[in-house]
């Protein structure tokens, strides 16, 4: 097995990933019109994405067990450029609806693997790289983002759009995936199938991971809002909090593994999430935009590795299979991405947006105090670090 290769060949998997996802969701506003759709309707097709992915992440660590990440890894990168044009081709809300489904279903299931085959590659290699995969994720979001608002400038239909992409994509997707490990390497010694990966320590880490989406997903949602209704910044100044945030957390896990290996993760996680807690004491605190800016950059770049560390810490865990306890810690992450936008959005509506952020504190608080977890132990096969 050529581990240096697979260590490329998952990160670019994560980049093709990504595209794919992010030109879907960068397009969503011509979907509405292009479709004529009610706010009600849009609602609707977004949840059926959503929902699939959940429901797929429930089934798809079994079976990575069974056939391996890197099987279910090019089937999906298969299938996901196919429905993307499935998508843009849609003649109506029906088959917009079955389409995105269906994308919904092949994401989330690929979201747990390649998830999976990073921990692996991270076991057989002994050292971390999954913050890469994730800084690899987040360039190719943004990447994503600005085409889309080129094209739809352009006046490029999704049609158009989207089936080139897949096309692109497809090819770029068979490439990467030649280099990823072989089936046996999901095969860690003393692994086990465990109280089907709900474990006490499974659980914990999904917690974790829940309070960490919800915060990312409060910032990604609300940041503009609050910059523009509480802190007097124009509307075109306000996405900048967004810009800072997304800049600063692409930033941190691109030095992410670095610092893993130089600090551990356990040192790493708690001072990361310290940071992202000051940034955003410095946003609840200071009533002026460029603070508040600021603080949303200091907050990303707190937060950037906390998402990548907690992924390879369960993927770690004794006596459950590293892709079924993924599974379980992707359902925690994408259930707080999902709801996060609502829940600060029923708390601002009683309380204030200012005082929302600021309940994010505690709970940051409490994911720092739970480093311990990612303590190296003995006892399980881990990522190896070197302490200063």
């Amino acid at each position: 097995m050529n581990v240096g290769r697979a260590r490329w060949a998952v990160t670019a998997v994560f980049f093709v990933n990504g595209c794919l996802v992010s030109s879907y969701l960068a397009r969503i506003p011509s979907i509405k019109v292009e479709h004529h759709l009610s706010e009600s309707q849009l609602g609707i097709v977004l949840t059926l994405f959503g929902a699939s992915a959940l429901l797929s992440m429930q089934f798809v660590g079994g079976l990575v067990a069974r056939v391996g990440s890197r099987r279910l890894i090019r089937l999906a990168l298969v299938l996901l450029p196919l429905l993307l044009a499935a998508v843009g081709q849609a003649g109506g809300v029906v088959q917009l609806g079955v389409a995105v489904a269906l994308m919904g279903l092949v994401h989330g299931a690929v979201d747990v693997a390649m998830n999976a085959h990073a921990v692996a590659v991270e076991r057989l290699r002994g050292r971390p790289i999954m913050s890469g995969c994730h800084a690899a994720w987040s360039v190719s979001a943004v990447l994503a983002s600005l085409v889309g608002a080129a094209v739809t400038r352009a006046g490029i239909g999704i049609g158009t759009q989207f089936l080139v992409v897949g096309a692109v994509l497809l090819i770029a997707g068979m490439l990467a995936t030649r280099g990823l490990l072989p089936p046996s390497a999901d095969q860690a010694p003393g692994r086990r199938r465990a109280s089907g990966g709900w474990s006490r320590v499974v659980v914990i880490f999904g917690a974790m991971g829940f309070v960490v989406m919800i915060g990312e997903a409060a910032v990604i949602s609300w940041s503009g809002v609050l910059l523009h209704e509480s802190r007097g910044a124009g509307l075109a100044t306000a996405g900048l909090a967004f810009t800072a945030f997304t800049a600063a957390q692409t930033a941190g896990r691109l030095i992410g593994d670095r610092l893993t290996e130089r600090y551990g993760a356990d040192v790493l996680f708690q001072g990361s999430a310290l940071v992202a807690m000051v940034g955003l004491a410095v946003v609840v605190a200071v009533p002026l935009w460029p603070a508040a800016i600021a603080g949303f950059a200091l907050t990303g770049l707190g937060g950037s590795v906390l998402l990548p560390l907690i992924f390879s810490a369960v993927g770690r865990v004794g006596g459950v299979e590293a892709a079924t306890a993924v599974s379980r810690l992707t359902t925690f992450t994408y259930a707080g991405i999902l709801i996060g936008p609502a829940v600060v959005g029923w708390f601002a509506g009683a309380v204030g947006l200012i005082w929302t952020f600021t309940g994010l504190l505690p709970l940051l608080l409490g994911v720092a105090v739970n480093a311990r977890l990612l303590a190296p132990r003995t006892t399980n096969p881990q990522v190896s670090v070197k302490r200063p």
